[in-house]
């Protein structure tokens, strides 16, 4: 399964989770953390946390293996690590203050079929 797969499968899944500004960035030109960053946020902790859920759930379903879930208990920020590319499931305040798309700026952005703006 290649990147794209990924992506879209853990974009569907937030989607899903009715996650709002889903984007992803092509990371491999700008950083050595992961080749793909999936960025979107949720207005409150638990639609974070089922948000992170049914993303693991769903690379999970496909076989893929999540290396690391951080941060769920907060949700205020969490991460899960699916190798290569990395979910940022942010909660709206967190993602306004860090801005991962401003700081990652010369980041290409990968088209996606559910929810990317901009």
């Amino acid at each position: 399964m290649d990147y794209k797969e990924i992506l879209e499968i853990a974009a569907e899944a937030c989607d899903d989770k009715l996650a709002e500004d889903i984007v992803a960035l092509d990371m491999k030109d700008v950083s050595l953390v992961a080749d793909y960053f999936l960025i979107c946020h949720a207005g409150n902790e638990r639609q974070v946390q089922a948000i992170a859920r049914a993303v693991k759930d769903a690379v999970e379903e496909k076989g893929i293996d999540v290396k690391r879930l951080e941060g769920l208990e907060e949700a205020r920020w969490v991460l899960v690590d699916v190798g290569d590319i990395v979910c940022h499931i942010f909660h709206k305040d967190e993602r306004a203050y860090y801005n991962l798309e401003r700081l990652w700026g010369d980041a290409i952005r990968v088209p996606l079929s559910v929810g990317q703006e901009g």
